[in-house]
C-alpha cells in the first residue's frame, strides 16, 4: 500500500464515527438542537402556558386576535426656569397673611422675611416653602425659612398651576417636570411678575416618568383581568392594545383615568383639610356588599397613612365629635365615600392609630367598587393621559388575517420546497434542510410561549412576545434567509459530486460559517436600533427576525452542517484528500 493510501485510510479514520453509535450521541450541536426544538415544543404546547383559543401558549397580537387600540399622550412638560424667589415668598405670604411682607435675607440655604402681627409656624408652613423658625418682637414678626431657591420655585410652579413639579436634571443643569400639560408662553406669563423666565421648554415628560406611567397602567388592566395587553411607549405617546376587548368607552375610560385617591376630613363649612393619598395604602381586598346592599372596598393603611388619619382625627376634634366631621374619599376629584365616622371607629382612633377601612361605592355600586379596587391596587398615575387616537379590529377581521398568514406560511414552505428539490434532486438533502427551517420557527415560536421576562432590561423582551402581521412577516423573512444559509453549507459540503475528507470538510464548512456570520451580523445591527427606537409593529418584526438570526447561526446552522454531512455518507463516495478543493 502506497503512503497517499495509507494517507487517505487514515484520515478517514479519525474523523468517521462508529457506526454502531447513534448520531445524536456523537455530536454536542445536534443534541443541542434536538433539546432546543423538544424545549419550544413543550412551551408551545405546555398546559401551564397555554392562553390562546387554538390550545397553545402562543399569544397574539391586536391584527390578529381583534380588539381596541389606543394612543395615549401623556401631558406634562420639562423646562428650565428661573425666578426672583424674594419676590416670590413677598406675593406669597402677603397673599396667606393679608400684610405686607419684607424679605430682609436670602442666602442658599435659607429665606427671612418679617411682617407686622403675629403668626402661627402651623400657618406659615402651610404653603409648603419650607420649615420655619420665628421670633416676635415690637408688634413684628421674623420668619427665617429653610428653603433653597429651587424649592421656592418648585413650590411656587406647583402651587399656582395646581399640579406636581418634580426636580430633575437636563445635562448638568437644574430642570423641573411639570405633570400637567402647560404651554411655555403661559408659564413665562406666570413667571413674570415674580422676575423669572423660561429659557427650557419641552413638551415631554422624564424617561422615568414614561416607565411609571406604563408600570401602573400594566397593573391597571392586568388587575380587569384583561388578555394579551401589550403597550408600547415613545418619547411622549403610549400605544395600547387591548386584544380582546370591543367596548371603545370602556378602554378609554380604564386607561385614560389617572386612579388618583384621596382622603380629606371635613372640617367646618366647606372646609376640608388633606390627609392621605392613595400611595400610603398597603393593601387592598376584593370588593365585597355589606348588609344595608352597599359595595366597598376594604384597604388597610401603612403606619404613616394611619399615623396621618389619626393626627388629623385629634388635631380638628372628629374623634371626640365624630358626628360634625365626615371622612371623605375621592378618586380623581370624584367624591367616592363621604359619610361621618361612626362612634366606634372614633374611639378606636382616639386610642390607636385605625389602618383598616372600607371606602364604599354605595348601593347597586359592583363595577364602581371593581374600578376603585383596580386604581387601589395599581396606584395613581404620575401623569394625565389624553386620548388622540383610537380604534378597532374586528375579531372576524382577525381571524381573517389568522387564515391568511396560514395559507401564506404553506405558499412559502412549498415553494421553498420546490426550489430546493430542483436544485439537489436528494431527498437526503431536501428532507434535512427543510426539517432545519422548519424547527427554527418552531424555537421562534417557543419563544414567543415563553412567560414574559420585563424585569431583564433589553434581552427580556425576546420573551413572550405577541404574534401580529409583522413578526409573521419576520418569521418567513427567516426562513428565507435560512435556506440561503443552508444551500451554502451544503455546496460547500458537496464537492463535484463527492464528499471531502473529514479535514477538508471542516475547512470548508468554516469557510461557510464565516459568509453565515457576516450576514447574520449585519441583518442583527441593522435591526437593533429598532428594539429601542421602534414604535408599533416595527418591533415586533425586529424581535423576530433577530431571535430567528440567533437560534439559526447558534443552534441550527451547525446541526444542520453536521446531519448533512452524515446524511450524504451512505450515498455519496468520499473524495481523495489529493483532489483539487480550490
Amino acid at each position: 500500500m502506497n503512503r497517499k493510501a495509507i494517507k487517505r485510510k487514515t484520515a478517514r479514520a479519525a474523523w468517521q464515527p462508529a457506526e454502531s453509535e447513534p448520531l445524536l450521541k456523537n455530536d454536542f450541536r445536534v443534541l443541542i438542537w434536538v433539546l432546543a426544538v423538544a424545549g419550544s415544543l413543550l412551551a408551545i404546547f405546555s398546559p401551564v402556558l397555554i392562553s390562546s383559543d387554538l390550545g397553545t401558549g402562543l399569544k397574539y397580537g391586536l391584527d390578529l386576535d381583534g380588539g381596541t387600540w389606543l394612543q395615549l399622550q401623556l401631558e406634562g412638560a420639562v423646562v428650565q426656569a428661573s425666578a426672583d424667589e424674594t419676590k416670590i415668598i413677598s406675593q406669597e405670604y402677603e397673599r396667606l397673611l393679608g400684610t405686607g411682607v419684607t424679605v430682609t435675607d436670602a442666602t442658599s440655604t435659607h429665606i427671612t422675611f418679617t411682617f407686622n402681627g403675629t403668626a402661627s409656624n402651623e400657618t406659615i408652613d402651610s404653603l409648603g416653602y419650607g420649615s420655619s423658625s420665628s421670633t416676635f418682637s415690637d408688634n413684628r414678626t421674623s420668619v427665617t425659612l429653610s428653603a433653597t431657591k429651587q424649592q421656592v420655585l418648585q413650590r411656587f410652579l406647583s402651587g399656582r398651576l395646581d399640579t406636581e413639579v418634580v426636580f430633575t436634571q437636563r445635562g448638568d443643569e437644574p430642570a423641573y417636570e411639570i405633570r400637567k400639560s402647560v404651554t411655555e408662553d403661559g408659564l413665562n406669563s406666570l413667571l413674570k411678575p415674580v422676575g423669572g423666565k423660561v429659557s427650557y421648554f419641552s413638551d415631554a415628560v422624564t424617561t422615568n416618568t414614561r416607565d411609571d406611567t406604563k408600570t401602573i397602567l400594566d397593573r391597571k388592566l392586568n388587575g380587569l383581568g384583561l388578555k394579551d395587553i401589550q403597550i408600547r411607549p415613545s418619547d411622549k405617546y403610549l400605544l395600547i392594545d387591548l386584544a380582546g376587548v370591543y367596548n371603545l368607552s370602556e378602554a378609554e375610560n380604564i386607561a385614560a383615568t389617572p386612579g388618583k385617591f384621596e382622603i380629606r376630613l371635613h372640617v367646618e363649612g366647606n372646609r376640608t383639610e388633606h390627609v392621605l393619598y392613595g400611595e400610603q395604602i398597603d393593601e387592598v381586598g376584593v370588593p365585597r356588599v355589606d348588609e344595608r346592599g352597599a359595595w366597598g372596598v376594604p384597604f388597610t393603611l401603612n403606619a404613616e397613612g394611619a399615623g396621618a388619619l389619626r393626627d388629623a382625627a385629634i388635631r380638628y376634634n372628629a374623634t371626640r365629635e365624630p358626628d360634625r366631621h365626615s371622612l371623605i374619599m375621592y378618586l380623581d376629584d370624584r367624591v367616592v365615600y363621604n359619610a361621618t365616622m361612626t362612634d366606634s371607629l372614633a374611639a378606636q382612633i382616639q386610642r390607636a392609630p385605625v389602618s383598616d377601612l372600607v371606602a364604599s361605592t354605595g348601593t347597586g355600586g359592583k363595577e364602581a367598587a371593581r374600578e376603585l379596587q383596580v386604581h387601589l391596587r395599581a396606584g395613581a398615575l404620575p401623569v394625565t393621559l389624553k386620548v388622540i387616537g383610537s380604534g378597532q379590529v374586528s375579531a372576524s377581521l382577525g381571524e381573517q388575517f389568522k387564515l391568511q398568514l396560514v395559507f401564506a406560511g404553506i405558499v412559502a414552505v412549498l415553494a421553498v420546497a420546490i426550489i430546493v428539490a430542483l436544485r439537489y434532486r436528494r431527498n437526503r438533502i431536501i428532507v434535512p434542510m427543510l426539517a432545519t427551517s422548519t424547527s427554527e420557527v418552531i424555537i421562534i415560536l417557543g419563544f414567543a410561549s415563553l412567560p414574559p421576562l420585563p424585569w431583564l432590561p433589553l434581552i427580556g423582551q425576546f420573551f413572550g412576545w405577541q404574534l401580529d402581521l409583522a413578526s409573521i412577516t419576520g418569521i418567513i423573512a427567516v426562513v428565507g434567509t435560512g435556506i440561503d444559509h443552508l444551500i451554502i453549507i451544503t455546496d460547500e459540503v458537496l464537492h463535484g459530486g463527492k464528499l471531502p475528507p473529514i479535514k477538508i470538510y471542516k475547512m470548508r464548512v468554516l469557510k461557510a460559517f464565516s459568509i453565515i456570520l457576516m450576514a447574520a451580523a449585519t441583518v442583527f445591527f441593522a435591526l437593533l436600533p429598532l428594539l429601542t427606537l421602534g414604535f408599533g409593529s416595527l418591533k415586533g418584526f425586529a424581535i423576530t427576525t433577530i431571535i430567528g438570526v440567533i437560534v439559526g447561526v447558534g443552534i441550527a446552522r451547525p446541526a444542520y452542517a453536521r446531519i448533512i454531512h452524515e446524511s450524504l455518507k451512505g450515498e455519496l463516495a468520499v473524495a481523495d484528500e489529493d483532489e483539487d478543493y480550490e
